[in-house]
């Protein structure tokens, strides 16, 4: 693993819930800095999850390791690409007939 340059600068992030799921949480974060899903595995709550519920989380900024290309991971991102694709055109051809 490489050993990132850049020390931590942790910030307090906050954001709403939009969408909860069985298996994940959607938070859009606030200063329309974007949005955020995350496993349910990794939420931490004392109540039930619902939307429109106020979140915060500390983060630190995201760093590039260096220029290589995880070609594996590049690979699999198109075969799902790909197979969504068919699916989507299968589906469309199914609801023609």
């Amino acid at each position: 693993m490489t050993d990132l340059k850049y020390g931590d600068k942790i910030i307090r992030m906050e954001g709403v819930i939009v969408e909860v799921h069985d298996g994940s949480v959607a938070i859009d974060l606030k200063g329309r800095l974007g949005y955020l899903k995350v496993p349910m595995r990794m939420f931490i709550s004392d109540y039930p999850i619902k939307v429109g519920q106020e979140v915060a989380w500390n983060m630190s900024f995201v760093e590039q390791l260096g220029p290589e290309i995880n070609e594996k991971y590049v690979s699999n991102l198109d075969t799902y690409t790909r197979r969504q694709k068919e699916m989507r055109e299968k589906n469309q051809n199914n609801k023609e007939v």
